[in-house]
């Protein structure tokens, strides 16, 4: 840790999950020595770029694909394919959409703040559905128009008044529009991946630090075409082609493309089982170290394959004289910082993104912020 202590950085202890705001993954060793053996030399940035492509396409079973500098970006640029085709005229014009296809039809029920990126490329988001946030086949059928260039779909679906991934595939279809899938985190179990390039769906976005890759890196894959768009589009074909794209200021090193490559074999060809125990022994220990404490209440959750990856604790505030967002409160405030997902009556521990002995560091911040409070009582 002495590189962040030189910067004055205080260490985090991640209980939250995989976070752009922390971080992201914990690059394993495999990813962090191919990332620096990419450092070793020079390449050409276009054939890495293909090539990295190509081995992708292969594990996901899309037509093409395309490392971008993160989940957003690959929406960024999914959106600008889909506005311009191959057109380069137009990839120069963006963002100024104004005579071009720039409407992307989305479900009032699937908003996100990260949809977002799609009208950073000059897109205009259009929401479907009635007053009350419901959206039906109708409605989006109806809201398709001479200006629609695509319609976005945030996966995995599945809320209340929204239209299902497998009508919205029909209706995008049925009407030749392009489908732009936000997949960014459905990437396990690792067959997820394959699934939804397997709907059909035109343009599939993920994100790099669900499957132990860079924070900074993610992935577009799908519709040779339109993926073909979007590499036309990116920082290497400003260059390259001098096509003046708004990618260019999406740039991504050798090692990052190296490193979302490697990261992902061995995400598709790894036993998920291994790393689930590892968690599951973390929480054990939490469990164990928290035992016996009167008016605290832990419980195991998140079971994957047989082991729990996570744990919900559950503070009686009458006999702790604490609320749980109080304790969360202490807990980030600490050092190290402990950052925890919180309501009013517990805390939850995800153990994906802990790492050795920090398990024991939770325990212990626990067991110093209730000894407090009891000696204030």
């Amino acid at each position: 840790m002495s590189v962040y202590k030189q910067l004055g950085v205080k260490r985090v202890v991640n209980a939250l999950g995989r976070m752009t705001l922390l971080g992201g993954s914990i690059l394993p060793r495999e990813v962090l020595e191919a990332m620096m053996e990419a450092n070793e030399c020079f390449v050409d940035m276009e054939e890495l770029q293909n090539k990295a492509g190509e081995l992708i396409s292969r594990l996901l079973g899309a037509e093409d694909a395309l490392v971008t500098s993160g989940a957003f970006s690959a929406l960024v640029l999914a959106a600008a394919a889909c506005m311009t085709g191959d057109n380069v005229e137009l990839m120069e014009r963006i963002p100024f959409t104004e005579g071009m296809k720039n409407e992307i039809l989305i479900q009032k029920g699937l908003r996100v703040k990260y949809d977002r990126a799609m009208s950073v490329a000059g897109a205009r988001l259009v929401e479907i559905g009635d007053e009350k946030g419901k959206t039906t086949v109708r409605h989006l059928e109806d809201a398709i128009g001479e200006k629609t260039a695509a319609i976005h779909f945030l996966a995995p679906g599945g809320r209340e008044g929204t239209v299902p991934l497998e009508e919205v595939l029909k209706i995008a279809k049925k009407y030749h529009v392009p489908l732009i899938l936000d997949a960014a985190g459905q990437t396990f179990p690792p067959e997820n991946m394959q699934k939804y390039v397997a709907t059909g769906a035109d343009l599939i976005c993920f994100g790099a630090k669900y499957f132990d890759g860079p924070n900074s890196a993610g992935i577009l894959c799908g519709r040779r075409d339109l993926v073909e768009a979007a590499k036309l589009q990116t920082f290497v074909c400003f260059e390259s082609r001098a096509i003046r794209a708004l990618g260019r200021g999406m740039k991504l090193d050798r090692q990052e493309i190296v490193g979302t490559v490697v990261a992902l074999q061995r995400w598709m060809e790894m036993d998920h089982r291994d790393r689930f125990k590892v968690q599951h022994e973390r929480i054990k220990r939490i469990l164990e170290g928290l035992r016996g404490i009167d008016g605290l209440k832990v419980t195991p959750a998140g079971e994957r394959m047989g082991f729990f990856t996570g744990a919900s604790i559950t503070f009686d505030g009458e006999i702790l004289g604490i609320t749980a967002k109080e304790v969360a409160g202490h807990l980030k405030a600490g050092d190290p910082s402990i950052w925890v997902r919180s309501s009013e009556e517990a805390i939850y521990i995800n153990a994906d993104t802990l790492v050795d002995g920090d398990e024991d560091r939770i325990v212990e911040a626990l067991n110093k912020i209730l000894s407090k409070r009891r000696k204030l009582r």
